[in-house]
Order: structure tokens, then sequence, then C-alpha cells
């Protein structure tokens, strides 16, 4: 979205993947090595590149890390209690924070137009803006006694603090999907659902949603699960293929679900 054609852009992770636990080929690893400037989020989040971000690192490629310029939250999580959480995309104002300090990165790599540049990235940056605004809106008409999420992992700190939202639990403690629930930790939730009358739960596309409709049954009331693009896109024909898509989906599945 922001540098165009001006450049080869290379995502390594592939469409409806799980960020906490992809890896990549021996060939990527070779590319990212000899890249220009490699993109991360960073925060722990791509649990399975960290030995070739290093790598890269110790050879002089430049890096760039999402999220050592937003302003990071601690996971809500007490089994997280003090952790860095990496999932800040669910708060677009952050990912104006990104695009900001990104540009200049991007415009010192040669070849590339700073003019353009700049008004490409002014064009996102009002896309973004719009994306805010749309969900502040739309999250805010939700009765606030039902402004409540139950997720598979925690995975929306950052929207919640950004609007409103009340986080009712995950079933999965801790940050990452790699981590398993104990039979005690989906009780304490089965309990907090019922506490907080939530009808809808969400699953991320991501992760399978087995242990999500577990859990609904397990609740013993009429609980559905909805299924959120939360930290993956999509293929190009599929319903979350780029970022501003994913956060309107997931934003009207929120607002349905709890509405």
């Amino acid at each position: 979205e922001l540098v165009g054609d001006q450049a080869e852009v290379v995502t390594l992770m592939k469409p409806d993947s799980d960020p906490h636990s992809f890896e990549i080929s021996a060939q990527e690893a070779a590319r990212l090595r000899s890249a220009d400037l490699v993109v991360s989020n960073g925060l722990g989040l791509e649990e399975g590149l960290a030995q070739h971000l290093e790598a890269a690192a110790d050879e002089g490629v430049t890096q760039f890390v999402a999220g050592d310029v937003v302003d990071v939250l601690p996971y809500a999580s007490e089994e997280a209690a003090g952790a860095d959480d990496p999932h800040f995309w669910t708060d677009p104002a952050r990912m104006l924070q990104v695009v900001d300090a990104l540009e200049p990165s991007l415009a010192a790599i040669e070849g590339v137009d700073a003019a353009t540049l700049r008004a490409d990235t002014a064009a996102y940056r009002a896309e973004l803006a719009a994306l805010d605004a749309e969900m502040s809106e739309a999250l805010a008409a939700i009765p606030a006694a039902r402004r409540a999420l139950v997720t598979n992992h925690h995975v929306f700190g950052y929207l919640a603090g950004r609007f409103d939202v009340r986080l009712v639990g995950a079933a999965i403690p801790g940050g990452t999907t790699l981590a398993a629930p104990s039979a005690a930790d989906l009780a304490e939730l089965v309990s907090a659902i019922r506490e907080a009358g939530v009808r809808t739960i969400f699953a991320e596309s991501s992760s399978p949603d087995r242990l999500m409709q577990a859990l609904a049954e397990e609740a013993g009331v009429d609980v559905r699960v909805e299924e959120l693009f939360t930290e993956s896109l999509t293929a190009a024909d599929g319903a979350a293929p780029d970022y501003l898509t994913m956060m309107r989906v997931n934003t009207q599945r929120i607002v349905t679900g709890l509405s």
C-alpha cells in the first residue's frame, strides 16, 4: 500500500497462517538476508522467525520492527502479566503510528521516489483514519452491558482499550496460540461467560474453532461461535484479503454478535 511498485515486496507469511507458529523455507530465509529492508511485527509475535530475523540483523540487513514504534500495552490476562501484547493492529490508531514511522525507512531504499511515497502514504493514512472513525461509531452503538468479548486467545487488548470493550476472557491462557488451556482455565471461563451473559464467542480464522465450540456447549447456554480474521489475512478471494477489509469484516461480526 505504501511503496506500490517502486520496490518488490515479499510477504513471508502465507494467507490463513498462525504467526506464532509459521516457519519459512531455506530459500525464503536467504531472500530475507539479502533484502534492502525487513519489516516485522516484533514483540515476540513471530516466534518461528526469531532466528532468521537475528541472522539477517547479524548480516547488516536494515530492519523495521513495528512494535518498537507503537505505544505498547501489556497483556490483560493474569497468565501473561507484564508481557508486552504484540496484537496492536486491532487498533487502527496504532497502525497510523506504524505508517508514520515506516515511511522514512522506505524512503531510504535506493530507487524509491520520496514524493510518490509521501503521496501514497498520505492516502493510506486517510484510509486508516476513516477506518478508525467507522469502528468507533459501530462499536459505540453496542449497548455497554453487551460490549464484552470472549475469544480463543488474547488478541483484542488494543481494540478493547481503544473502543471501550470489556474482555471477559480467552480459552487459551497467555498470549500465544501455542499454549494449552487446562480444565480449570475452561471452567473459569465458562463461569465468566454465564455471569456476563455473552451470547456469541469468537474464534480466529488461523486457529481451529473446535475448542470454542466445546466451550460454547459447556457453557450450557445458547452461545454461538463466530469466526474473526485477526492474526492472518486470507487469500485474495477470501473474506479478509487486506488489513482494511479484515478490520471492517471483524467489526461488523463483533457488532452483530454482541448486539
